[in-house]
């Protein structure tokens, strides 16, 4: 199931589960974020810039004019996460210092999806007027406020108070997001069954601050006071009522006979739940109207399950806030591009106009055709508008555009920005630019892998760091971990890692394994006329790991296989070789990929072919093009070289143009070029020297005249650039393989499995 923000967690946790997550928050640098200067900081002259004296010149800019700021500081795209602790998740007041973990993680998202810099403060209060002063002394640091974790209705008073006196963006994510999300999947599902907003009748479980900012924004949506039933704990919340009633209730108090929720649903055609679970029973559904409208969203088990709401009423449209359902309401669909959008034109607030104009761009993508991109992430499944996909994915990397760009010109319409965007298309050019949808399309990969599980062996499970993988892939509903090992010894490592019944991996043992006597027919069959004994093979396949894993694979014990943590590449690919065979007309090679906040570079063939043939390079040209596609990029290929066009001149060169004329050729459908130096390849000061260059930009896949070059600086950028590196990803035999470097962590191991089965890279 899924947190608000779209995080993963099991019902339980069992004991391996925690330790990772302590481990993950604790390993290198603990905690999840840190300070990163934005300028250099290499020389006296540079510092000198950014402090004294250079430093003086800004302070006295906007000291003559505070708007200045946003030139000159950070605070246009700075948003302090704050919480005193009150109502962490769903685990209650466990205080300020608790709830920083979740700040840190809030502050992770802003970051990854909308390229908000963002810092967490706690403040160790319960007193809301000190709370109120704390934060509104903040206001010159920030661009902006997202309040998270606050309990009600102290959160109601703390919002509404700062956003009244501050002149920056204040908002409360726990409803407001909610909210938005919401309204996008009721907008959708009113026009799937032919409804009209202003005619809906609406049932509100529960009177919390989701549930409150949910109906406020409905009815500032279009839908009638009149239309909306509000329930609590205590039943319906009518006018009059004489208990258990505070402000904010009574503001959504009606005439009306209904005193309970069974009441209230009759003839109903919206229930939007956010109570508990279990709130919503079968027999309440069969009361409501034609094709009701669920959105059960408690947190985590909802007020009732889609199966059981569909039992009852098969015309139903549901939504929920888990990610194993269809219409996922995640609230990380909504606030890192509302943040995005106001923080662009410096909004003073975020009012009702851009939390409506949010909910309606979250809608309208839903209703647009998926791209091939993200399509292809999905294992070619197209989502398409319907009753299960009221909701967009809540990684779909075209959030970012769509969402922002609505929300800010709802601000400058609504006059409420400070800062004007003149050309929304550039604006909107600019926005897809800012963030790397490798980094979406990889979740989304993720999710691709949990619809299909496949069976991947991990050869080395002996290793700490594999069975962490292993187990990770297992609870990450990704597949099925196949160990390779010795049984005794893997089962003491699960039982060391907090697994209670080791039993339930499969383990697989050269030493004892039914298998071995085909294995060695199958395998001696195919080496005999390569110089290998009968023995030779016996022994590979009882003490090689590599073998023996490959050789599962080929007899179809398992999809996909994963290894290179305890060898050298070259001895695995080596050992592997001997078992597969390169696919029907492709080649084997590998892909490095590195992934920074904005971009993604393809580096090919980084890890076999020695000195590439024209036909070799082209092909591994048309390959890593295809994985870039899949990942959610536009290829844009240059052959890269010492030489740029034939300057200098030299004798290397012609296996490159080779290439490049085979490609002319056929002729492929991605932009490519060369033979290209890489500053002309990446810099587009360099590349318009030359105007009758082909690329439109800088190139994302460089393919390497040779493996010196390629593994050279793959390694290199991996040990001292700043970026991500996946990889190396191997490319071209006949099964799945991928061969992790000996330096890998668990996670980088899962990423590889993930990726080779669900068939991204193979």
């Amino acid at each position: 199931m899924a947190d608000r923000d779209g995080v993963d967690f099991p019902d339980r946790e069992p004991l391996h589960f925690e330790r990772e997550a302590l481990h993950f928050h604790s390993y290198g640098r603990p905690g999840k974020i840190e300070i990163v200067a934005s300028k250099p900081m290499a020389t006296q002259r540079d510092l000198s810039l950014a402090y004294s004296p250079g430093v003086a010149v800004p302070v006295k800019a906007i000291a003559a004019d505070p708007a200045a700021a946003y030139d000159y500081t950070a605070k246009g795209n700075l948003v302090a996460v704050i919480s005193n602790g009150t109502a962490i998740l769903g685990l209650g007041n466990l205080g300020a210092l608790a709830s920083k973990p979740v700040m840190e993680g809030k502050a992770v998202l802003f970051k990854r999806f909308a390229d908000v810099d963002s810092i967490d403060i706690e403040v160790k209060t319960e007193d809301v007027d000190r709370f109120i002063e704390a934060v509104e002394l903040l206001e010159p640091s920030f661009g902006g406020i997202n309040l998270e974790d606050i309990a009600a209705p102290a959160c109601f008073i703390i919002e509404q108070t700062l956003r009244e006196r501050m002149n920056i963006p204040v908002f409360h994510d726990d409803q407001h997001g909610t909210a938005i999300i919401t309204a996008a999947g009721v907008i959708n599902a009113c026009l799937l069954t032919d409804r009209k907003i202003e005619d809906i009748k609406v049932v509100v479980n529960g009177a919390g601050a989701a549930a409150i900012a949910c109906t406020e924004l409905i009815k500032a949506m279009g839908v009638p006071h009149g239309n909306v039933i509000m329930c609590d704990r205590s039943g319906v919340i009518y006018k009059g009522r004489p208990e258990k009633m505070d402000q904010w209730k009574s503001a959504h108090a009606v005439e009306t006979d209904c005193r309970t929720l069974t009441e209230a649903l009759k003839g109903a055609d919206v229930f939007l739940g956010l109570s508990a679970a279990g709130a919503l029973k079968p027999e309440m559904v069969k009361d409501m109207a034609d094709k009701p409208i669920i959105f059960a969203m408690a947190n985590p088990d909802p007020e009732i399950s889609p199966p059981v709401c569909k039992e009852a009423r098969p015309d139903a449209i549901i939504a929920t806030g888990r990610s194993d359902y269809p219409n996922q309401v995640n609230n990380v669909l909504g606030f890192p591009f509302i943040f995005r959008g106001a923080l662009d034109v410096q909004a003073t607030r975020i009012n009702d106009e851009m939390k409506v104009a949010a909910a309606a761009a979250i809608a309208e993508l839903a209703r647009q055709q998926v791209p091939e991109e993200v399509a292809a992430a999905y294992g070619g499944e197209t989502k398409t508008f319907g009753e299960d996909y009221i909701i967009p994915a809540p990684f779909d990397p075209r959030l970012m555009e769509v969402v922002s760009a609505a929300v800010a010109k709802a601000a400058m319409d609504s006059g409420v920005a400070q800062k004007q965007i003149e050309d929304m298309d550039a604006y909107r050019q600019e926005l897809k630019a800012r963030l790397n949808p490798t980094t979406a399309v990889l979740t989304q990969v993720y999710d691709s892998a949990r619809d299909n599980p496949k069976r991947v062996v991990f050869a080395e499970a002996e290793e700490e760091v594999v069975l962490r993988a292993a187990i990770q892939f297992r609870e990450g509903g990704y597949g099925i971990p196949v160990l390779v090992g010795r049984d005794k010894k893997v089962k003491q490592g699960l039982k060391d890692m907090g697994v209670e019944n080791p039993d339930d991996f499969e383990i697989y043992n050269s030493a004892n394994s039914p298998l071995v006597p085909r294995m060695v027919d199958m395998l001696y069959e195919r080496l005999q006329r390569r110089g290998y004994l009968r023995r030779d093979i016996q022994r590979m396949v009882n003490q090689d790991r590599n073998i023996f894993s490959a050789t599962l694979l080929q007899l179809g014990e398992a999809d996909a296989m994963i290894t290179g943590v305890t060898r050298t590449f070259a001895q695995s690919i080596r050992e592997v070789r001997r078992v597969l065979d390169p696919r029907e007309e492709q080649l084997p090679f590998g892909i490095h990929v590195m992934v920074g906040q904005s971009h993604t570079t393809f580096l090919a063939d980084t890890t076999i072919n020695e000195r590439p043939s024209s036909e070799a390079l082209a092909t591994i040209a048309e390959q890593t093009a295809a994985v870039a596609r899949r990942l959610g990029h536009t290829p844009r290929v240059a052959f890269l070289s010492y030489s740029t066009f034939g300057n200098p001149p030299g004798k290397w060169l012609e296996n490159i143009r080779g290439a490049v004329t085979l490609l002319d050729q056929r002729p492929p459908r991605f932009e490519y070029e060369g033979e290209m130096a890489p500053d002309v390849a990446l810099n587009p000061a360099l590349m318009a020297n030359y105007p009758f260059c082909r690329l439109s930009g800088p190139a994302n896949v460089l393919i390497m005249p040779g493996l010196q070059s390629a593994n050279l600086s793959a390694k290199l950028l991996r040990e001292l650039g700043g970026d991500s590196v996946i990889g190396p990803m191997l490319l071209g035999l006949e099964k799945p393989v991928q061969i992790a470097t000996m330096s890998s962590t668990a996670s980088e191991l899962v990423t590889l499995a993930v990726l080779a089965s669900a068939g991204v890279v193979s």
